[in-house]
């Protein structure tokens, strides 16, 4: 009985730590790329939809003026984090003719030069990839790895009694 409790909670927990779901996002042609503000701060906006996922303080959705850059997307993102890599990152950018289009930003390099043309524009659903540094990859396995040798930990202590 203890064996079968034991397996039923490490099924448990691996579905929890591996347990992902995958959705495809697909441009619709009859759906704007843009949303009108109107004049709630007296000045007359288009909005875009732009992504921000990975190494930043609050990734997600967000909802910006047309005439947005990729720094002030960045900011309002909360920032990068201290294990981001900002060498590499990357803007996906949706295309109807070519499918998708890789744009790599140097955000390290604009911040040792200040160089103004280093930033892109953003364009309407594109997502901001901000990978980690190795150094975050080792501390994801290392944290994987230790919950795995707490789950074998359990279960030697159960079936050892």
């Amino acid at each position: 009985m203890k064996k079968v409790l034991i397996s039923i909670f490490l099924i448990g927990i691996t579905l929890t730590l591996f347990g992902q779901t995958s959705v495809m996002l697909t441009p619709s042609s009859n759906i704007s790329a843009y949303t009108f503000d109107g004049a709630r701060s007296g000045v007359e906006k288009l909005k875009m939809n732009t992504y921000v996922l990975g190494q930043v303080g609050k990734p997600g959705l967000y909802v910006v003026p047309d005439d947005t850059d990729f720094l002030t997307l960045i900011a309002l993102a909360g920032g990068p984090r201290e294990d981001a890599k900002l060498s590499k990152i990357r803007i996906v950018r949706p295309s109807i003719d070519e499918g998708e289009k890789i744009v790599w930003v140097n955000l390290k390099q604009y911040l040792d030069t200040g160089d103004p043309e280093l930033i892109p524009q953003l364009q309407p659903g594109d997502t901001v990839v901000v990978s980690g540094t190795i150094f975050y990859a080792f501390s994801r396995i290392a944290d994987f790895l230790s919950k795995v040798t707490i789950a074998l930990s359990v279960y030697n202590l159960v079936t050892g009694l």
